[in-house]
């Protein structure tokens, strides 16, 4: 079994274990290695302007916010958005801070058609350290995954 069927069939095992209702799935680093080995898959990173321009950018990532920045106001063109930049053909990751808006972005998206949705679990900051600091437990940034500065 090649490792790009290895690490689908990982994710979607655990989608079934924590009964999310996408296609499955990823860490960081296991994301990453998607993108590496899947030319046509694609990172969604669902987070806002402002977390992009003040923490930073996942090179090649589409930009499409799930709540809107400021008022963090769902965005009512997510959808559309998603549809004019990619294809629901292929294997597409939704990345935020911490994993909970693209878990709800993936959920969307599958029921829109886009049924290679994926989440990438931890997002790009991670969880909170004892010191209420993210990027330094897990996630994107502290697994040493390519960033730029906003």
């Amino acid at each position: 079994m090649g490792r790009m069927t290895e690490l689908l069939k990982l994710a979607q095992t655990r989608a079934k274990d924590l009964q999310l209702p996408y296609a499955g799935a990823f860490t960081p680093q296991e994301a990453w290695e998607v993108l590496q080995q899947s030319p046509g898959a694609r990172l969604v990173d669902v987070r806002t302007k402002a977390e992009w321009d003040w923490v930073g950018r996942v090179p090649n990532a589409v930009e499409i916010e799930w709540l809107t920045y400021p008022g963090s106001q769902p965005n009512g063109h997510f959808i559309d958005q998603l549809k004019h930049a990619l294809s629901p053909e292929g294997i597409v990751l939704f990345m935020c801070r911490s994993g909970a808006r693209s878990s709800a972005a993936a959920k969307a998206a599958n029921e829109a058609g886009y049924h290679s949705s994926y989440n990438v679990l931890e997002g790009f900051e991670g969880d909170k350290d004892a010191n209420n600091h993210r990027s330094s437990v897990n996630g994107w940034r502290a697994a040493g995954l390519p960033w730029i500065q906003g």
